[in-house]
C-alpha cells in the first residue's frame, strides 16, 4: 500500500501558509483523484480511483483516509502534530526499508521558486524539519519526496530565500494573492504527478513532472 503524507501544521491559523503547501496538495489530490484518473486515463481507471472524507485517526495522530488509485490501495495522511514531529504519524506504518519505498512525502521547499515542483528519491532533508523528523522515525532516506517551491523569484530567476529571523515568519506566513495562482497550478500538476507515481512508477512521474 502506498502512503502519501502531506506536511504542514494543524489549525486554521496555518491554512494556506507556505509551510502547509504539502498538506494543501494532498487535500486537493484526495478531492480530485477520480477526475485526474479520467483525464489522464479512462473511465474504468476513474471507477477504480477515489477517496472519502478525511477523519482523525488517533493511532496515527493524523487526518486520515484510505482509497484507491487505479485499483492500488493508497493511504493519505495529514499529521496533526506540528511540523518538527511529523514522523510520529509513521511510527507504526513504515517499519522497514521495503515499506519506505512506497512512502511519498509532499512538502514545501525553500530552494525552489513558486510555481515549480520536483520529485526526488533517497535524498537528504535539506534542513526541512518535517523531513528530518520522518527520517529519524523510519531510519532511512530511501523514500519519495514531492517538493513544492514557495519562494518568490529574483530578477535573475533564482529563489529569493529569506534568512535569519525572517525565515520563520516567512514559512508560516500566507501566500500573496498573486502567488496563489501559481500555487494552484503547481498543486494541480503535483496531484497529477502523484497519480502517475502510483500508476506508472517513480521514473515516469519524474520525467514528466521534473521537466
Amino acid at each position: 500500500m502506498y502512503i502519501i503524507v502531506g506536511l504542514g501544521n494543524p489549525g486554521e491559523e496555518y491554512k494556506n501558509t507556505r509551510h502547509n503547501v504539502g498538506r494543501m496538495l494532498v487535500e486537493y489530490f484526495a478531492k480530485n483523484a477520480e477526475k485526474i484518473a479520467e483525464k489522464r486515463d479512462t473511465k474504468k481507471a476513474a471507477k477504480q480511483t477515489g477517496f472519502d472524507e478525511f477523519s482523525f485517526n488517533k493511532k496515527y495522530n493524523s487526518q486520515y483516509v484510505t482509497g484507491e488509485v487505479n485499483g492500488e490501495k493508497v493511504m493519505l495522511l495529514l499529521p496533526d502534530t506540528f511540523m518538527n514531529k511529523s514522523g510520529k504519524s509513521l511510527e507504526t506504518l513504515v517499519t522497514s526499508v521495503k515499506k519506505a519505498e512506497k512512502l511519498i512525502v509532499v512538502h514545501d521547499d525553500l530552494d525552489l521558486s513558486i510555481g515549480r515542483g520536483k520529485i526526488l528519491f533517497n535524498r537528504g532533508s535539506g534542513g526541512h524539519k518535517g523531513l528530518e523528523s520522518i527520517v529519524r522515525t523510519i531510519k532511512t532516506e530511501a523514500f519519495t519526496r514531492l517538493k513544492v517551491g514557495v519562494c518568490p523569484t529574483t530578477p535573475t530567476g533564482k529563489p529569493k530565500k529569506p534568512t535569519g529571523d525572517k525565515l520563520l515568519d516567512f514559512i508560516v506566513g500566507p501566500f500573496k494573492p498573486a502567488e496563489m495562482d501559481e500555487i494552484k497550478d503547481v498543486i494541480k500538476s503535483g496531484a497529477e504527478a502523484l497519480y502517475v507515481l502510483i500508476k506508472e512508477g517513480r521514473e515516469k512521474a519524474m520525467s514528466q513532472f521534473n521537466s
